[in-house]
């Protein structure tokens, strides 16, 4: 009898661990990932594929698993990017949390829309905070910046959402997934 209570106990330990690595996924992720490409490769455009993949990462998790990507880890993950970009500290992560925020209060719609209508909803998020990070820096260094680098920013994240996306599809219905266990 006394095994019998040991191994459900060590069963319930393995599935502490288990529910807790499906619940850090997200978060794991999107630092991880902004790390890696944080990483100096000298390959052109990397710059503007960083504030692509968190704001994906943000919209994409903030609508499918919000509880696995809390506030404080967006606003860590903007502060990453302010410190590997050349923006002023914070910004980024404001715009994250204003981007988490929108998508938190549009949730219920955008959880009934294809794909399709949710690419076309993030890639609207997705400019107006690339947007509003291009004017800020601009009224910081009071003039305006010049646009191409915005429409490079903009474009990577309207082509790196489906992607990522189809990823974190499969995570999210696979293995990964914290709702199915």
């Amino acid at each position: 009898m006394a095994r019998r209570a040991s191994v459900r106990r060590d069963m319930n330990i393995w599935r502490r661990l288990d529910m807790a690595s499906r619940y850090a996924w997200p978060a794991t992720v999107t630092v991880l990932g902004l790390l890696l490409i944080g990483v100096p490769l000298g390959l052109p455009g990397l710059a503007a594929l960083r504030p692509a993949y968190v704001m994906a990462c943000v919209y994409f998790w903030s609508l499918y698993r919000p509880a696995s990507l809390p506030a404080p880890v967006v606003a860590l993950c903007g502060l990453l990017l302010d410190l590997l970009g050349v923006s002023p500290l914070g910004m980024w992560a404001v715009l994250l949390l204003l981007l988490q925020g929108a998508t938190l209060v549009s949730r219920r719609r955008l959880m009934t829309w294809s794909f399709k209508l949710n690419w076309a909803a993030f890639s609207g998020f997705a400019a107006v905070v690339s947007l509003l990070a291009w004017g800020l820096q601009s009224a910081l260094e009071l003039r305006a910046l010049p646009w191409l680098p915005l429409m490079v920013q903009m474009f990577m994240a309207f082509g790196v959402y489906p992607v990522l996306a189809w990823m974190f599809i499969k995570a999210h219905r696979g293995a990964a997934a914290v709702e199915l266990a």
